[in-house]
């Protein structure tokens, strides 16, 4: 028997397998043409998910915004810009903490959103006079004129989704989600 010696172990027919690189299996040269695509994703089926109010709608809310952001988007706005400057626009002299109440967006946030709009001189923003703390916004005639062909478009999309639904779900629709438009 061979004395052993210290730190060397003696290699098997395993470790050289293991040690050897790793091939990957060969691919059969035909391979199954895919399917042809079609313009839309088909969405996987779930039946809890179909069933469920919420994620119906998760899915309209979905549709409603990618319509408003298409729209918006031939005027370098977003959705949630369009919505400051209307806040702003019915509320003149409105702080940013209750804008962000108002909306649900957090702070930091709305201040990047609002130094964006100040710097496309949509909205002035100066210290109000009450609470120097607080900056209050005014739109400006620029912010104004923009919101006024803004409008239009939005209108646009709620009668592309009560053509959708139909006129009579669409004010349904309307008066049974008003319930929320008080919870923030």
């Amino acid at each position: 028997m061979e004395p052993k010696k210290a730190g060397v172990r003696k290699r098997s027919a395993k470790d050289a397998q293991r040690r050897a690189p790793a091939t990957k299996p060969q691919r059969s040269a035909t391979r199954p043409a895919p399917a042809a695509k079609t313009g839309r994703p088909r969405l996987l089926a779930s039946d809890d998910l179909s069933r469920s109010l919420g994620y119906r709608i998760r899915r309209a809310q979905l549709w409603v915004f990618k319509d408003v952001s298409r729209r918006l988007a031939a005027f370098d706005i977003s959705a949630a810009q369009f919505s400051v400057l209307s806040v702003i626009d019915a509320n003149p002299g409105v702080n940013q903490l209750a804008i962000a109440q108002s909306l649900s967006i957090e702070r930091a946030g709305l201040g990047r959103l609002v130094d964006h709009l100040e710097r496309r001189g949509l909205v002035q923003r100066s210290a109000s006079a009450i609470n120097r703390r607080y900056y209050v916004l005014y739109l400006t005639e620029a912010g104004a004129a923009l919101l006024g062909r803004l409008r239009p478009a939005i209108a646009e999309s709620e009668k592309t989704l009560a053509a959708k639904i139909g006129p009579r779900a669409f004010k349904e629709l309307q008066r049974a989600l008003s319930v929320f438009l008080q919870d923030a």
